[in-house]
This record gives structure tokens, sequence and C-alpha cells, in this order.
């Protein structure tokens, strides 16, 4: 059976890394596929499952919080991992010198972990492309403050998805021998 890879993307960025995390998988001999996590109606048929969120504001997207509520006793039953893609920029310290990846955790993500058992979490950098804002992003845009941290171009780091994507592919080996 293949393993899911379920995201939840405002703007395609976390999309993209969901497909390479499922490619990856699939090169390590375990079939992923990818959905969009408000599609998903039932686990059934996966053997494992990795649930990725774009994180604004400190939160997951809704379609993946409701994705972990709504599957929450099927996702317990088989392994899980979480990644979270977020922070913008080339800097990996902010001002203060902590950590981004760090900091950029989303706010709920331990009451994610304890509601699905996931086996482990990741933050990713993400990507941004101000062409694709919405009203509403455009005009967050305009606040000074806004433009320190939702810097445009694509920052997300494929080596660092790919060596987590084998990590999981692993650990999935590890269980399955």
């Amino acid at each position: 059976m293949p393993v899911l890879v379920a995201y939840a993307t405002k703007y395609g960025a976390t999309r993209g890394i969901a497909e390479h995390v499922a490619r990856e998988l699939t090169d390590a001999g375990h079939p992923a596929e990818t959905l969009p996590a408000a599609t998903v109606t039932d686990l059934s048929g996966y053997t494992a499952v990795i649930v990725g969120s774009a994180v604004f504001a400190g939160r997951w997207h809704r379609d993946a919080r409701d994705f972990v509520r709504r599957h929450g006793a099927q996702l317990r039953e088989r392994p899980v991992w979480l990644f979270s893609s977020g922070p913008l920029g080339t800097a990996t310290h902010d001002k203060a010198g902590k950590d981004l990846v760090e900091t950029s955790q989303p706010l709920a993500i331990a009451k994610l972990v304890e509601a699905t058992g996931a086996r482990g979490t990741a933050v990713f950098f993400g990507a941004l492309d101000t062409a694709r804002l919405d009203r509403a992003g455009r005009l967050v845009m305009r606040v000074p403050a806004a433009r320190d941290v939702m810097v445009e171009g694509d920052f997300r780091d494929w080596p660092a998805i790919a060596a987590w994507a084998r990590g999981v592919a692993s650990e999935l080996s590890a269980t399955r021998g």
C-alpha cells in the first residue's frame, strides 16, 4: 500500500514540497501519492501518512487542521510525520539570533503531534510569489513590518527536504522488515 502525503497550501509552495517528498519516498521503494488534505476521505488504503501545511501567523492551514481532526483515529493507527512550510528569506536566524526554523514551529505543533501520534516533524523554508497573493495578502504586504517576513522568492531547500524524506523512508523500511 502507498504512503499518503496530504498537504494544505494557500499559494502552492507546500504542494511542491509534498510532491518532492512523495518522489523521494517512491524512489526509496515506498510508493507515495500526494493529495490536497481537504479531498482525503479515508486513510485505510495507506501504510503511512505525511501531513504538510503552510503556516501563516503561526498556525497550520485550516485544511490541514481539519484533516487531523477528521482522521485522528486512523492517523494514530499508522506511522505519521508532519511538516510545515513557512519561513521566507535567506537568513537562518532572526535579529535576536534565534534559529528561524525553531522559532517557526507552528503554535499548536505539540497538539498536532499528540493528535496524530507523529513520529517526527520538520519545518522547511517556503516560497512566496507576490503575484499570486489574494486581496488580503496584498493588503498585508502594505504593512512595513510584514514586508520584513513576507519576502518574495523561492527559499525551499530541496536537499534538506529530500534528506528528511529519505529519513522517513528509512524509518518505514525499518518497521517493514
